[in-house]
C-alpha cells in the first residue's frame, strides 16, 4: 500500500514539474516580446503553383490555409537562379551591389561536378564562399538575442570557409551547404553543422540516360534511380528538432527547401496519387544532367505537396510548443519555374498570369523568372486574409525585421521595410525602382518603376538596347514600347549608372555596363 501511495505521488509531482515546465517556456517568450521568426523558401517554384495563387491540379492545403490567416503578397520579386537571390535575401542588397550574383562553382578547385570525387572530398563541395565581413539576417537577429537555425539548402559557401552558415551568423545548420549535391534527393550525406552526416544511399550521379533497350513506360524500370535515405525527411525532421530544443527563447528558423527543385524525386504515395489524378504520361528519360523519372507531371506535382506538407508539420510542431501565437511565418521562393528535367510548367500552368517557358521562367528577369509568391502570417498582428499589391522583395527583409526588433540597419542595404504593411498602418515607404542584374544566361539587366518594366537581354553579345513594358497592361511582356517613351528610358539608363557597381568576382561581368559607367 505504502508503495502503492508512493507511485501515486511521484506520478503526480512528475505531472505537475511537466505543467510548470511547459508555463515556464511560454512565460519566457511572452516577457521577451520578441516574436518568433520562420522563413520558409521554396527552390524553383512558380508563382502560380499554390492553391491561393491560382493553382487548380497541385494540392497546396496547408499554404492556402496560411494565406487565409495571413497576407498575399502579389508584387513581391526575387531573383532569377538560387545563389544570388539567397545572398540578395540574406543581405538586402540589390543585384548590382552584390557580392554574389549569379551561380559559381568555383570551379577551379577541381572536378567539383563529380559526385564521387565530392564524396570523397569535401573541399570540392559548395559554391564561392561569401566574405566574412558579409552582414547577414542571422547575424542582426543574434545580436537581438534570437538563437538562429538554417536547415536546407545554402549555396553561399564551401565547408572549411568564411562562407559556412555557422560563420554567417547561424548557431546551427544541417543541410545541403552545396547547390550541386541537391540536384539528386538520394545523395551520400548532408551536413550537421561543421560535420558530415553519411546518409544510406550509393552515390549515384544524376547525369544518367535512361538506357536504350529497356521499356521505358514500366514503372520497374526506374525503380535504381530512388534508393533509402530521402534527404528532404531528414530535413523537416532536423527543423521540428530545432523548433522543440528552442521553443522557450526566441528564435529563427531559416527554412531554405531544395523542394520542388529537379531531378524529379519523390515519395511513391504521392507520386502514385498524382498518376491516377492525371493519368498516364509520357517519361522523362534524361537530359545528362537529372535523372530519368517515369511520371514527371505526378511527380512534379508530389514534390509541391510534399513541401506544403512540411509546411504543415512545422505549424503544427509551433503550435504544439506552444508558440505558434507568437510567431511570424513568412513564406516565398527564390526564383521562377525550371524549364528542364522534365518539368512541365504548361500544363500546371506555373506561371499564373506571365509566360512560363524557356526564356521566360527561371533564369531569366522577365516577370515569371522574379516574381514569387509571399505570405505571411502572425496572429493578432497581420490581418487575416488579406491580398496586398505592394511591390516589394526579398531585400526588404532585412531592414523589416530590424525595425521590427529595433535594431539599426546595415549600411548598403537597399530594401525598405514593409513592417507597416504586416502590421496594417498607413505610412509605408516604398521603392522608387527596384534594380535587377544577371550576368548569366547571356547576360540580363531589368528595372522596374511603378508600373514600367525595362530589361535588357543579351547583354553579353553587346546588346545595349532597352525593352519597355506596360505591366498594367501587358502583364505577358509582350509590346514594347521603349520607342514610344525615351523618358522613360532615360530614366532607366541613370538609374542603371547609380546602382551599377563593377563586382568583385570577375566572372559576373558584364562589359555594356562597365562601358556605361566611363
Amino acid at each position: 500500500m505504502k508503495n502503492k501511495c508512493l507511485l501515486i505521488i511521484i506520478s503526480l509531482f512528475s505531472f505537475y514539474v511537466a505543467i510548470a515546465q511547459n508555463v515556464a517556456k511560454k512565460t519566457v517568450q511572452q516577457k521577451t516580446g520578441k516574436p518568433n521568426i520562420v522563413y520558409i523558401l521554396a527552390d524553383d517554384m512558380g508563382f502560380g503553383e499554390l492553391g491561393s495563387y491560382g493553382q487548380n491540379k497541385i494540392e497546396t492545403p496547408n499554404l492556402d490555409a496560411l494565406a487565409k490567416r495571413g497576407m498575399r503578397f502579389t508584387q513581391h520579386y526575387a531573383y532569377p537562379v538560387c545563389a544570388p537571390s539567397r545572398y540578395i535575401l540574406m543581405t538586402g542588397q540589390n543585384s548590382g551591389k552584390a557580392f554574389i550574383r549569379g551561380n559559381h562553382e568555383w570551379a577551379e578547385r577541381g572536378p567539383v561536378w563529380d559526385f564521387k570525387a565530392m564524396e570523397e572530398n569535401p573541399y570540392l563541395e559548395g559554391q564561392y564562399p561569401i566574405p566574412d565581413s558579409t552582414i547577414t539576417i542571422a547575424e542582426m537577429l543574434k545580436s537581438a538575442g534570437y538563437t538562429t537555425g538554417m536547415v536546407g539548402k545554402w549555396g553561399l559557401g564551401a565547408p572549411f570557409t568564411t562562407g559556412f552558415p555557422t560563420k554567417q551568423g547561424f548557431d546551427y545548420f544541417y543541410g545541403f551547404i552545396c547547390q550541386r549535391q541537391d540536384h539528386t534527393y538520394y545523395n551520400g550525406h548532408l551536413w550537421e553543422n561543421e560535420n558530415r552526416v553519411p546518409l544510406d544511399n550509393k552515390i549515384q550521379a544524376p547525369t544518367v540516360i535512361f538506357p536504350k533497350g529497356l521499356d521505358s513506360l514500366d514503372a520497374k524500370n526506374y525503380e535504381k534511380y530512388a534508393q533509402k535515405d530521402y534527404a528532404p525527411d531528414f530535413l523537416i525532421k532536423a527543423a521540428l528538432k530545432f523548433i522543440d530544443k528552442n521553443a522557450a527563447k526566441p528564435f529563427f528558423l531559416y527554412y531554405p527547401t531544395p523542394l520542388p527543385h529537379v531531378s524529379l524525386q519523390a515519395p511513391k504515395e504521392l507520386v502514385d496519387y498524382y498518376h491516377q489524378k492525371f493519368g498516364d504520361e509520357k517519361p522523362f528519360l534524361g537530359d545528362g544532367s537529372y535523372f530519368p523519372c517515369r511520371y514527371p507531371r505526378a511527380t512534379y506535382a508530389a514534390m509541391i505537396t510534399l513541401l506544403d506538407r512540411q509546411v504543415g508539420q512545422l505549424i503544427n510542431e509551433l503550435k504544439a510548443k506552444g508558440v505558434y501565437d507568437n510567431t511570424i511565418i513568412m513564406f516565398s521562393a527564390d526564383n521562377g519555374v525550371a524549364f528542364n528535367a522534365g518539368v512541365d510548367p504548361a500544363f500546371f500552368n506555373s506561371n499564373g498570369p506571365f509566360k512560363a517557358n524557356y526564356g521566360w521562367g527561371k533564369g531569366f528577369v522577365h516577370e515569371g523568372g522574379i516574381r514569387e509568391p509571399f505570405i505571411v502570417s502572425w496572429p493578432g498582428k497581420v490581418k487575416p486574409g488579406t491580398t496586398n499589391d505592394l511591390i516589394s522583395s526579398t531585400m526588404d527583409m532585412m531592414p523589416t525585421l530590424c525595425e521590427l526588433l529595433n535594431l539599426k540597419t546595415p549600411k548598403n542595404v537597399d530594401g525598405i521595410s514593409i513592417l507597416p504593411t504586416l502590421l496594417g498602418k498607413a505610412q509605408q515607404a516604398t521603392h522608387p525602382y527596384l534594380y535587377f542584374e544577371y550576368p548569366e544566361y547571356g547576360g540580363q539587366q531589368a528595372i522596374r518603376i511603378d508600373n514600367w518594366k525595362g530589361l535588357r537581354l543579351n547583354m553579353l553579345k553587346g546588346n545595349a538596347k532597352w525593352a519597355l513594358y506596360d505591366l498594367n497592361s501587358d502583364i505577358k511582356e509582350e509590346n514594347d514600347l521603349a520607342d514610344k517613351h525615351p523618358d522613360i528610358i532615360a530614366k532607366m539608363i541613370q538609374i542603371s549608372k547609380k546602382e551599377h557597381q563593377t563586382p568583385a568576382l570577375s566572372r559576373f561581368l558584364i562589359p555594356v555596363l562597365e562601358q556605361e559607367m566611363k
